[in-house]
């Protein structure tokens, strides 16, 4: 009796209309982009590639703010990026640097290099006073910049895939290859709750307002789990054999969640039940054979409209229809 619902399962998904013409378009880097990361209000958005370094944008305006290097000498590797939830900071990483800028003035803040392992993924709190660095040797250093107290998180047992932090640094959750992920407390380093999947994490997030997180492993499992009891809210209902994700943001509501994936697709679930609501694809890059794209981020700019920014090149602003 399973063979039926499935085969109906598949074939509700497979007439899922995906949208692939955007409200609007601007091109962000002329060749692609190694990384990029949008504000959670949707405001601003810095985008990493070689012939620009790290550019940030106005989205509002679509005007170029700032443009940094972490080394003018030599071509930019930065592969991981963050902003602070309250846009007063950019973090920057390459694999073994990781740098603070101020988007008020465009100023550096600060340059830090790791001394052993390598930079896996970042995040920094509002006011740019807290710095999250997963690391390769499957620690996670958080940093307070006011005091200089380095804080190493040692619970996992392999490299570490993604971190993300609350707003004012206190929480931290991480996800590596060991298959679990961890939300933890940032000034003793004591676990709260531990969430376990079947194979290796390969994406975590915060909902801002401090009501859920996200954990992902590389084998089609994404959960959202209540942050305050550690209970399981939904999984996503992911139709797809293989399903990796590169990007996630909660609405500000908390209602919805917007996930980015190396296949170009964009998709928006409900935190209640999983469920697929809508579905787009970014634009590819140009000249790429086949036509491929990874979503680096997406984030709400209101309850009926988003915006995505991919290794295209693109910042693309997308319409979300309830019905």
């Amino acid at each position: 009796m399973k063979y039926p619902v499935l085969f109906l399962t598949f074939l509700i998904a497979s007439c899922t209309k995906v949208e692939t013409t955007a409200l609007q378009q601007w091109q962000h880097v002329a060749q692609g982009s190694y990384a990029a990361e949008i504000a959670q209000d949707g405001r601003y958005a810095v985008v990493s590639s070689v012939q620009d370094g790290l550019a940030f944008w106005d989205l509002e305006q679509n005007a170029l703010k700032y443009q940094w290097q972490h080394d003018p000498e030599q071509e930019n590797l930065v592969f991981n990026l963050a902003i602070s939830p309250d846009n007063s900071h950019v973090l920057s990483a390459d694999q073994q640097n990781f740098a603070l800028w101020r988007t008020d003035t465009g100023q550096n803040v600060g340059f830090w290099q790791l001394d052993q392992s390598t930079v896996r993924d970042i995040a920094v709190s509002a006011d740019g006073a807290h710095m999250l660095i997963g690391k390769s040797d499957g620690a996670v250093q958080h940093i307070t910049l006011s005091s200089g107290r380095r804080l190493e998180f040692l619970g996992h047992s392999e490299k570490i895939n993604s971190v993300a932090m609350s707003p004012n640094g206190r929480y931290a959750l991480s996800g590596g290859n060991d298959y679990q992920a961890y939300l933890w407390d940032t000034d003793s380093a004591q676990i709260i709750h531990t969430f376990s999947h079947p194979s290796r994490v390969s994406k975590v997030a915060l909902d801002p307002q401090g009501r859920f997180a996200f954990t992902a492993d590389s084998q089609s499992l994404a959960r959202i789990w209540d942050i305050q009891t550690g209970a399981l809210v939904s999984t996503l209902q992911i139709t797809a054999r293989q399903q990796v994700f590169s990007a996630v943001r909660f609405s500000d509501d908390g209602d919805h969640l917007l996930t980015g994936a190396p296949t170009r697709n964009l998709v928006l679930w409900r935190v209640s039940d999983g469920q697929e609501l809508q579905r787009w694809r970014v634009a590819p890059r140009q000249g790429s054979r086949p036509a491929s794209a990874v979503v680096h981020a997406v984030a709400f700019l209101s309850p009926t409209r988003i915006i995505s920014e991919s290794s295209s090149g693109y910042a693309e602003v997308w319409e979300i229809n309830y019905d």
